[in-house]
């Protein structure tokens, strides 16, 4: 009786051991993966990618004789809006090179609340053409400034041209590469958070074959 129980704990062994070849992954896989997969992907778009380069060219507001310093702050303000506007963009296509709605999205201007001056910036793949582009925008802003400045007295001069760039204003390689592990992580924690618990199974009873054992041979 002894031989029989050995034989069936034997033939429990086997079916544990295919458990254990079937074990799930631990529930939080998504992290890593999420994590590797996110840096793959803003790897290779930061590789593949075009850089991109900017040039500033900045004017000031200057008052008159007749106007005052917060007026020339205001008409800032209000220069830095009428910049991108088709007007102006007209005007400046010819010596950019480039049409109006390369401009249009091109382009952007700024001001600062504490000083009359407006940033025009020209993003491009090309560091002459971003130069060219932010110079022309600001030459034709200061142009129709002028047609105007007897009844505004605010007078828009050029302070400063823009250069060529030297280096790319578009992130790195690099950069990307992390960016994009963070937002690999932060998808796999969200995932982690929504993902059902996995629910224990009911634990199978044994008996210990020496018991089984012991008992038999007590009743013979």
């Amino acid at each position: 009786m002894t031989e029989a129980a050995q034989d069936r704990t034997v033939a429990r062994a086997p079916s544990a051991a295919t458990g254990a070849g079937r074990r799930k992954p631990p529930r939080w896989w998504p992290l890593p993966v999420g994590i590797v997969a996110g840096a793959l992907a803003g790897g290779v778009y930061g590789a593949v990618s075009t850089p991109e380069y900017t040039a500033t060219s900045y004017v000031i507001a200057v008052p008159t004789e007749k106007s005052d310093p917060m007026s020339a702050l205001g008409f800032a303000q209000a220069y830095s809006r009428v910049a991108t506007q088709v007007a102006v963009l007209s005007d400046a296509q010819v010596a950019a090179g480039v049409p109006v709605k390369t401009l249009q999205s091109q382009v952007r201007a700024e001001t600062s609340p504490d000083a009359p001056m407006v940033a025009i910036s020209a993003s491009a793949e090309e560091p002459a053409q971003a130069m060219e582009m932010a110079n022309a925008v600001a030459r034709a802003l200061t142009v129709n400034a002028g047609h105007t400045k007897d009844d505004t007295h605010v007078e828009l001069l050029r302070f400063t041209r823009a250069v060529k760039p030297t280096d790319p204003s578009s992130p790195s390689a690099a950069l990307t590469t992390l960016v994009g592990a963070c937002a690999g992580g932060l998808l796999g924690g969200l995932a982690l958070l929504v993902r059902p618990r996995r629910e224990a199974g009911p634990a199978a009873a044994t008996v210990p074959a020496p018991a089984t054992a012991a008992g038999l041979r007590g009743g013979a």
